[in-house]
């Protein structure tokens, strides 16, 4: 799916004004039914007082029709305008004269006005600002978005939180509704992704209103939100006469004293990603844990407590290395010449990223279409601090296209690059948080390599799967809370059967 900007947005109306053909006006009585239909199933008691809270253009015309549909059906309803501006959208003047006739109960609000009263139990339907604002609330206008949070009642905004900017950084923090639930049209928004943005949305749904496809297929857009949907435009079936030489072989380098279980982790996540053969190589200390825990992993040994002299016997498809690496100086060195005669494709995380931190020209030295996979701390070792998110998103570009590699940013909605190119990850939940995680995250991604995929459809691909493995955890026998690395693993096939169905 891809993410959309305001302006495209607005294109994608006016294509679709052009060609369905269709009115503007019954373009938005069809967005705000959608959104009128999600909201009375989400909350269907009538009694509820809902406050519907609109601005003066589209998104407070939309905020009209809500509040028509809404009296319509009986529910409780009081209509505020937020009068900031003398200037009406003319599908606004047309929807306030529909709800005026119905006698509807609307107050109008202005500087100095008294505000309504809003309770912690009641609800409130944002329609103040929608994608197409330019500039920060300011005024009475930003003292009613306090109001409405100071609340406590449950807010839903239409298409994004009033005061959220879609593609730029908010400037007054105090001057953005923060939304339970954001109902947007069409397309997600790059806004929606950013941690920065956390405490405005909870929860968001796209709502499809039928824009013009022709446009929405030939528009070109650097962002992507990667769905299953997506996934199956790639993934790769099993052949009756195939074998495992097929599929490939694995190899995962790292481990130290204590931490070889991070190497157990990511071997068993390649097992089960598919890699038809698994090599790990790792210090002496772990031979034992391995061949117990893994009898299915092949194993190479180095020093007695950590990796120095990276003699590797074992010719792979794919390698992934990092994962308990650990940082004794013998073992960067080892790293260090081991990363200048690699041609094998690559997938580095963990202390292999860390150690590349220290040396300055080591990035530029990295093979080409390698796949790296920091979580934010790491990724800040490598390009330095930024002010926000979108700093940090254009930050992520700029190493992806410097490297000619794929820089996986581990998060909520984990962002990938590759060629310009952005695609975030639409599975997964906070139970991922867990010791092992992104171990197993680079055996899943490394056995994915091996069996040929390229690098950035099995960056894609494993992350969405890491993901659905988890939801999947959350939904059968887990928790957030309970949820651990090797649960991730559990659910691997789950998620390969999931493909399997939706391929028929």
């Amino acid at each position: 799916m891809k993410i959309l900007s305001s302006a495209q947005i607005y294109e994608a109306d006016q294509a679709t004004i052009k060609n369905l053909p269709i009115s503007s006006t019954d373009l938005m009585e069809k967005a705000a039914s959608k959104c009128f239909e999600w909201i009375i199933k989400q909350f269907p008691d009538p009694s509820r007082l809902i406050h519907v809270c609109c601005g003066m253009g589209n998104n407070g015309g939309d905020g009209l029709v809500i509040s028509r549909l809404l009296l319509e059906k009986g529910f409780n309803v009081q209509t505020c305008l937020i009068c900031f501006s003398e200037k009406r959208s003319d599908d606004f003047k047309v929807n306030l004269i529909r709800l005026t006739e119905m006698k509807a109960n609307i107050k109008k609000v202005h500087q100095g006005d008294d505000f309504p009263v809003i309770n912690k139990n009641e609800l409130i339907i944002d329609a103040i600002f929608g994608i197409g604002l330019k500039r920060t609330p300011k005024g009475f206008t930003k003292d009613f978005i306090q109001h409405m949070n100071a609340s406590s009642a449950t807010i839903i905004s239409i298409d994004i939180p009033s005061g959220l900017f879609a593609e730029s950084e908010v400037q007054d923090k105090e001057a953005v509704v923060k939304s339970n639930f954001v109902l947007s049209f069409q397309a997600p928004k790059l806004a929606f992704m950013l941690s920065d943005h956390e405490s405005y949305i909870k929860y968001w749904k796209i709502l499809d209103i039928e824009l013009d496809p022709a446009y929405l297929e030939k528009v070109e857009s650097m962002y992507h939100f990667v769905d299953r949907m997506f996934i199956m435009n790639f993934i790769k079936k099993r052949e009756r006469f195939s074998h495992k030489g097929t599929y490939g072989h694995s190899l995962l380098i790292g481990g130290s004293f204590g931490k070889v279980g991070a190497m157990v982790l990511a071997s068993k996540a390649a097992l089960k990603a598919g890699s038809g053969l698994v090599s790990t190589y790792i210090p002496k200390c772990g031979y034992t844990a391995m061949q117990a825990s893994n009898p299915e992993v092949m194993v190479e040994v180095d020093d007695e407590k950590y990796l120095q002299f990276f003699n590797i016997k074992t010719k792979p498809n794919a390698i992934g290395i990092g994962p308990g690496l650990g940082m004794h100086s013998k073992t960067k060195k080892g790293f260090v010449d081991f990363i200048l005669d690699c041609k094998v494709p690559l997938v580095i995380d963990a202390d292999g990223l860390n150690i590349i931190s220290e040396y300055e020209d080591l990035l530029n030295i990295i093979p080409k279409d390698a796949i790296l996979t920091p979580h934010p701390k790491e990724f800040q070792r490598l390009v330095g601090s930024w002010a926000n998110d979108y700093e940090k998103l254009a930050k992520q570009i700029d190493l992806s296209s410097k490297l000619q590699c794929v820089v996986v940013l581990k998060g909520a909605y984990t962002s990938i690059a590759y060629k310009g190119q952005l695609y975030f990850n639409s599975s997964g939940n906070p139970g991922l948080a867990t010791a092992g995680s992104g171990d197993v995250l680079t055996g899943i991604i490394t056995g994915l390599l091996a069996q040929g995929y390229t690098s950035i459809e099995a960056a894609i691909l494993g992350v969405y799967m890491h993901g659905r493995s988890a939801d999947l955890g959350i939904a059968s026998t887990e928790s957030m809370e309970s949820l651990t690395a090797m649960d991730c693993i559990r659910y691997l096939g789950r998620v390969f059967k999931e493909f399997n169905s939706t391929k028929g």
